[in-house]
């Protein structure tokens, strides 16, 4: 590859390989670690699973700068949800023993490039833009951004709680009632339920069955007991999809659906998870959320007794101007 005129001397940028799967986890570990966050790094296994989406082309998508001694040093990938072109994302790394040597602009440069190629796959009158996530406490990562002609639109908290002692039994909304997550039973359902109750969040795309069963069952830590689906008669009213990750409790997606809400169904199913989480010894439990969430879920977190524990900025850069879908 050409891109290198921003790099340090020794630093090399190319496609990754599939034989750099261990050490591109273990760079976003380091990179993770050093914001203070581990327990939104990504794991080997993770990166499995992004790299086997359909439609991610290793060859074309991901890329790695490697230095002289053979390491990698940073990261970057580039996706989009299937059709949707104009939509595009990015999500890249940087050691944080060789911040300052050009890697950040290079990644984002060579992002930007793949990203111009798929764009010429969207409808013509749309607007395109690409967006990338990055901790807010990354200084560094800010000015990158913005002299590539980013900004930011968007902010996002990794909210926590530490328990100190069992929660206390919750009581669910009249006619609503637990029942066990069945896969084989349960999953269309739940993956409809899913779709219908994030409609109306920021950046939300439908998901097709395929694609949500890859990201939902695909990983060694899938606990269907800690899945938690409420149901009114023989209608899905709201669901928490839990799983441990790395090492403490995560509420994964927790929805409730339109004609349920305001209930105090939501609560309930934090309450609840956060008891199931005790009784398996996790007293750690957080999740990811809009700061800006449009259905008051960072209030009820808050109310929960969760607090913040990491922010992190969604920037975005406009390819083309056009149709806004969003809006």
């Amino acid at each position: 590859m050409t891109e290198n005129a921003n790099l340090a001397a020794g630093l090399t940028l190319r496609p990754a390989r599939w034989d750099d799967m261990e050490a591109v986890a273990k760079l976003i570990y380091a990179v993770c670690e050093a914001d203070g966050d581990v327990t939104v790094a990504a794991t080997a296994e993770d990166m499995e699973n992004t790299w086997k989406t359909e439609g991610f082309n290793l060859d074309r998508d991901a890329f790695v700068v490697e230095a002289q001694d053979g390491s990698l040093v940073g990261y970057e990938e580039f996706f989009h949800q299937k059709d949707q072109y104009h939509d595009l994302d990015a999500d890249g790394y940087i050691h944080p023993q060789f911040r300052g040597q050009g890697i950040g602009t290079t990644l984002l440069r060579a992002v930007e490039v793949r990203a111009r190629e798929e764009m010429q796959l969207a409808a013509p009158d749309l607007r395109v833009f690409i967006r990338s996530t990055i901790d807010n406490k990354d200084q560094l990562g800010h000015e990158v951004m913005k002299a590539e002609g980013y900004f930011p639109v968007r902010y996002h908290w990794r909210m926590e709680i530490k328990l100190q002692e069992a929660p206390a039994p919750v009581t669910f909304p009249n006619g609503i009632e637990l029942r066990p997550f069945v896969k084989d039973q349960h999953a269309t359902a739940v993956w409809e339920a899913d779709n219908e109750a994030f409609r109306d969040h920021w950046a939300h795309h439908d998901s097709t069955y395929e694609e949500w069963t890859h990201w939902k069952f695909g990983k060694s830590n899938f606990d269907p007991s800690l899945w938690m689906i409420a149901w009114d008669g023989d209608q899905i009213a709201g669901y928490s999809q839990n799983r441990v990750r790395m090492g403490i409790g995560w509420i994964g997606t927790l929805g409730v659906r339109r004609p349920w809400r305001k209930l105090g169904l939501g609560l309930a199913l934090l309450q609840h998870s956060f008891g199931e989480f005790y009784q398996r010894g996790m007293t750690t439990i957080g999740l990811g959320v809009d700061a800006s969430n449009p259905t008051g879920a960072t209030r009820l977190y808050q109310r929960a007794g969760m607090y913040v524990a990491s922010e992190f900025a969604t920037y975005e850069k406009e390819l083309r101007p056009g149709r806004n879908l969003e809006e």
